[in-house]
């Protein structure tokens, strides 16, 4: 694929995202998003045969954009895992009931795509497990580096954070306000046992 055309795939993309994450997947037709993103029925086609495959493709391209990005959050130099770990929970502080997050596309989409799309439904699963495995290599670095103790299962640990934040991000939603994900930070000390550090960052 030439750069141009990577270019125009893309551009499809970015703005299928945007109007997607607002009002929904099945909430909005290939015509909007053409409109939108001021390209012709038929690049479409040339591009994602169906909506279907279009909406698959746009979920893939956000879990890896998401995973470079929480690469580099937990991955921070001169600090420990467990730091690079609260830093990564706290960036959730913008997921607020008007924001574009990347996280927010999987709360807007889990529900919806679950029982309308076998392969959407895969590939969001696919990217979850992907996020709690980089999750569980973080909590694993934090008890090399000493950060964290007395964490006897970093996967569990890791899935169960990130369930945890997941339902937070959704009473956000519903709640417009975020006492939700305070209280998921406030567990997520708990559960780690860093209680009494001072790690700052508080949503």
């Amino acid at each position: 694929m030439t750069t141009e055309h990577q270019n125009v795939r893309q551009h499809i993309l970015d703005t299928g995202k945007t109007i997607i994450t607002g009002k929904g997947f099945a909430g909005v037709g290939l015509n909007e998003i053409l409109t939108a993103a001021g390209v012709p029925k038929g690049s479409f086609y040339h591009y994602f045969k169906s909506k279907e495959l279009f909406g698959e493709a746009l979920l893939e391209d956000y879990i890896e954009r998401y995973l470079a990005q929480m690469d580099i959050t937990l991955n921070q130099p001169g600090q420990s895992a467990a730091r690079s770990l609260m830093d990564y929970w706290a960036s959730w502080d913008d997921l607020d009931a008007d924001s574009c997050d990347c996280r927010c596309l999987v709360v807007k989409l889990s529900g919806e795509v679950a029982d309308m799309s076998e392969a959407m439904r895969t590939t969001l699963l696919d990217g979850t497990n992907r996020i709690v495995g980089r999750l569980a290599g973080s909590i694993e670095r934090a008890l090399a580096d000493g950060s964290l103790r007395d964490v006897s299962d970093a996967q569990h640990t890791a899935l169960a954070l990130y369930q945890l934040w997941l339902g937070a991000a959704l009473l956000t939603k519903l709640r417009r306000e975020p006492s939700a994900l305070r209280a998921a930070w406030q567990a997520t000390l708990s559960i780690l046992n860093l209680a009494d550090q001072n790690l700052g960052g508080q949503v």
